[in-house]
């Protein structure tokens, strides 16, 4: 198996947006109450930015969805895939949801660098829209193959426990990479102030580890890209081996009459 394959190659770009996303969450950081205030023209690129790299941070997600609904449910083969398809639904289609915001922040709501504490703003609906309708096709998505898989499953002659065990273990595995984690944020935690909190933290800390996760489960802990950069690590070591035999042999003398002209100045010839 190579790491370039289609399947690598879209895991690689979903951690990307995980990690530029944060990086811009960090600068964001440097935004303080007076240049809030004041609507600052670097703070709100900072602001569209970010909300750019959320929204590709989705749409990875739904790509993630689509290529295992479709490889799954459908059984298409994914040698037909086409990576320049998801390219564009990843990073392409983002772009005039994020036009369509900045166009309404500048002529409706151009105040406060384009983020704020007030809940209900008209425009940010133009990136939650698409960004739940993301989250509602992967969570189809994940139905479908989960009631693939529990088919498979029964089909197969292993104990029903075993069975339910691999359906819960695919299911935790698959949460993290198709986002179904944020639609617990459409849930209504209670007017409790215990359950409130347990929520607030709950969620927090499945927003924030979710690229811990998905990186764990489907790069560090993946059998066969490990055997893959295993595989090239040990190339990469052969080659090197290799110069070093070679450079070796070419330093040594082909004769043994050679004598250098640094010799012959020391031996005072």
């Amino acid at each position: 198996m190579s790491i370039r394959c289609l399947r690598n190659i879209i895991h690689w770009n979903l951690i990307t947006t995980f990690i530029l996303r944060n990086i811009v969450w960090f600068l964001m950081q440097m935004i303080n109450e007076e240049i809030h205030e004041r609507n600052e023209p670097w703070c709100r690129l900072v602001i569209t930015i970010y909300n750019y790299f959320v929204v590709t941070n989705f749409f990875w997600m739904f790509v993630e969805g689509c290529y295992l609904h479709t490889a799954i449910v459908m059984t298409y083969s994914t040698d037909k895939m086409r990576k320049w398809k998801f390219l564009f639904i990843g990073w392409c289609i983002p772009c005039p949801i994020i036009v369509a915001w900045v166009i309404g922040k500048l002529y409706y709501e151009n105040e406060e660098c384009w983020f704020g504490e007030v809940a209900g703003r008209r425009m940010d609906y133009i990136i939650q829209g698409p960004v739940i309708l993301v989250l509602l096709i992967n969570f189809i998505f994940l139905f479908n193959i989960v009631r693939i898989l529990m088919t498979k499953l029964r089909a197969s002659t292993t104990s029903e426990t075993i069975q339910y065990r691999k359906a819960v273990k695919a299911i935790l595995v698959l949460l993290p990479l198709l986002g179904i984690t944020y639609i617990l944020y459409f849930i209504d935690p209670g007017k409790d102030d215990i359950s409130y909190v347990v929520f607030i933290y709950f969620n927090s800390f499945l927003q924030s580890f979710q690229g811990f996760f998905v990186s764990v489960f489907y790069c560090f802990l993946n059998g066969e890209i490990r055997m893959a950069a295993r595989k090239r690590w040990h190339r990469w070591q052969d080659n090197h081996t290799l110069r070093v035999r070679v450079a070796r042999a070419m330093s040594i003398p082909t004769s043994p009459t050679r004598i250098s002209f640094q010799s012959i100045k020391q031996t005072g010839i």
